[in-house]
């Protein structure tokens, strides 16, 4: 005969459930690296957050310069990638205005049951520099093969602010799914084997009447 569940027993067991599907605390994050649900490399035990994966700035950073009005639908019109050299300190400069896209030095792997949300810090907001423009990170990004997240640094101030590589930039929220049908790795004209930044691939997806 089933066991029948009291209504104290019901009401202990439903934020077990609520909490398989919700936000992946550092505990939780730890299991998901073990499990292989989720890889960091290189992973530190140390980036990790209450509720969070920081991630660190890469490299490479590259400007884009436009030369005239940006049609989507025409690759050609698109911003050049301008490479951004580190001054002597090894230092990034973001000058007022500028948008820079840059690699996280962590490269990374969701599994299909896994999906992501990159966020700037208070720290960097505070001295008016956005990190993520644009934030999603889909069920299946960098599965197999890994992918850096290409961050869109702007700087508000009308100062550079200079910046260093390896330094924690951004924050990597990971939330439990139900699981994707159709994981972002297999969809056509991703970023979800990048290794570097890469330019904008929009015009893939624009119909030109």
């Amino acid at each position: 005969m089933p066991v029948q569940l009291g209504f104290r027993d019901r009401k202990r067991r439903l934020p077990v459930r609520r909490a398989r599907r919700g936000v992946l605390t550092d505990k939780a994050i730890k299991r998901a690296v073990s499990a292989g649900e989720l890889t960091v490399k290189p992973f530190e035990p140390a980036m990790l957050r209450p509720a969070a994966l920081s991630l660190r700035l890469g490299h490479e950073a590259f400007s884009l310069a436009t030369t005239g009005p940006v049609d989507i639908a025409d690759r050609s019109t698109y911003p050049e990638l301008v490479p951004k050299e580190l001054d002597a300190q090894g230092r990034l400069a973001v000058e007022p205005g500028e948008v820079v896209l840059a690699p996280t030095l962590e490269k990374i792997g969701l599994s299909e049951n896994l999906v992501g949300l990159v966020d700037g810090t208070s720290d960097y907001a505070r001295l008016g520099i956005s990190v993520v423009l644009c934030g999603q990170v889909s069920p299946g990004f960098g599965r197999g093969k890994l992918a850096v997240i290409t961050l869109e640094i702007v700087n508000h101030l009308r100062h550079p602010v200079l910046l260093y590589p390896e330094t924690r930039i951004c924050n990597l929220m990971l939330f439990a799914s139900t699981g994707s049908e159709q994981p972002y790795d297999v969809m056509p004209h991703n970023y979800s084997s990048d290794h570097a930044v890469a330019a904008s691939r929009l015009a893939d997806h624009v119909r030109r009447n």
